[in-house]
């Protein structure tokens, strides 16, 4: 089981997703993406692999963020930033994902130095699902 994301050293990094439904999306990165629920409720704390999602609800201003309005992708079509997620055989993991109710953009397409498709999750947010080519891998030095 994974533990709480509370790093010792260093830096951990952990995203946060505002979610009108927190239940409806932990449930998403479970039961679609595979992750494990660490803490359920508001917020939520979902392990995938080498990262965390942390699930809450939005809100408005608060004494350390006094401008900033947490909310849902007001038109999920324009997005500023999105989760990557990188996979060793993307046509596993979408078959797999597909088969969990995962609604992908598309089905995967080769981009030359990748693969790779994109979904939302229940909310909205844009989540890139990516296969590095091995001959990207082998440009850069790493095959």
């Amino acid at each position: 089981m994974a533990e709480f994301p509370a790093p010792t050293g260093g830096i951990l990094l952990t995203h946060f997703i505002v979610s009108d439904d927190v239940e409806r999306s932990r449930r998403f990165y479970t039961d679609v993406l595979g992750g494990e629920t660490i803490m359920a409720g508001e917020p939520s704390f979902v392990a995938l692999p080498n990262s965390w999602i942390l699930i809450n609800v939005g809100g408005g201003p608060t004494e350390d963020k006094p401008t900033v309005t947490l909310e849902t992708p007001p038109n999920p079509d324009r997005t500023s930033s999105f989760l990557n997620i990188r996979v060793a055989d993307i046509q596993a993991v979408y078959a797999d994902w597909s088969a969990r109710g995962a609604a992908f953009l598309t089905p995967p397409q080769d981009r030359g130095g990748e693969t790779r498709c994109y979904i939302r999750d229940p909310d909205g947010h844009l989540i890139e699902v990516g296969q590095t080519s091995p001959a990207f891998l082998e440009q850069i030095g790493q095959e």
